[in-house]
């Protein structure tokens, strides 16, 4: 048995042509005016002796009203996510060169103004020692808190080194300076206790925001911290005038 293959030109153009595909703008969802076209071929091809019954119909058109309800809803809270964070990086916009105060181990020293932070003290405590280091881990500045009580005990850094107390100085920038120049430093807490234990302590400094940036819907506002970079709103303790 033999077949042929037609290749009569005269049928060219006469097969379905899969490259032109109109696009699809839902990405296959069904939309409302969908379910209203499936619902009127259901009851052009109903049975006449057996028609749908009133309570299934209430059903279907409840079906219908919830779908387009839900995607109703989606969008606007859709709307309502992002004028949210409109507002909040509006707000947060007014943070721009004040301070914040946040969990670190680092703290900034601009060169101009006094370094500043806060330390919890969560139980009664006899001694509180802050230790202020440079990138390579040496010892710049140690000084007490004076009087550490339980709760907030703030402490103010103003630049000078360890041994600036005696009259002596130390070479910043090829020049003899009672302060160290503008950077980033560790700053580490040790405390003492009333009942002769010891402890590290994290420290929450004041640092100057430079800029606000936003993540998206939903991902909040950011902080830019000047020389400590990126924290969120969420992570701000207290804002400063200064």
């Amino acid at each position: 048995m033999t077949s042929s293959v037609n290749n009569n030109s005269a049928l060219d153009g006469m097969y379905w042509d899969n490259t032109d595909k109109v696009p699809d703008k839902n990405n296959g969802a069904l939309t409302q005016a969908d379910f209203f076209a499936l619902l009127t071929q259901q009851l052009a091809y109903q049975d006449p002796t057996k028609p749908v019954e009133n309570d299934q119909m209430i059903a279907q058109m409840t079906n219908f009203t919830m779908a387009d309800g839900i995607g109703s809803l989606n969008e606007s809270f859709k709307g309502f996510a992002e004028s949210m964070t409109s507002n909040q990086a509006l707000q947060a916009s007014s943070l721009v060169g004040r301070s914040v105060l946040t969990q670190s181990d680092e703290i900034v020293f601009t060169g101009e103004t006094l370094s500043r932070g806060t330390i919890e003290l969560d139980k009664a405590a006899t001694m509180m020692k802050v230790r202020i280091e440079n990138e390579k881990g040496q010892l710049v500045q140690t000084f007490s808190v004076e009087n550490p009580k339980v709760g907030k005990n703030e402490f103010i850094w103003d630049g000078t080194y360890m041994e600036s107390g005696a009259g002596s100085a130390a070479e910043v920038d090829g020049e003899l300076s009672e302060r160290v120049k503008a950077g980033v430093y560790k700053v580490k807490v040790e405390v003492s206790y009333t009942d002769g234990t010891n402890a590290s302590l994290p420290a929450n400094v004041y640092s100057p925001v430079g800029s606000v940036s936003l993540n998206g819907t939903g991902g909040g506002v950011t902080l830019n911290l000047l020389g400590l970079g990126p924290v969120k709103l969420s992570d701000v303790l207290e804002v400063s005038y200064s």
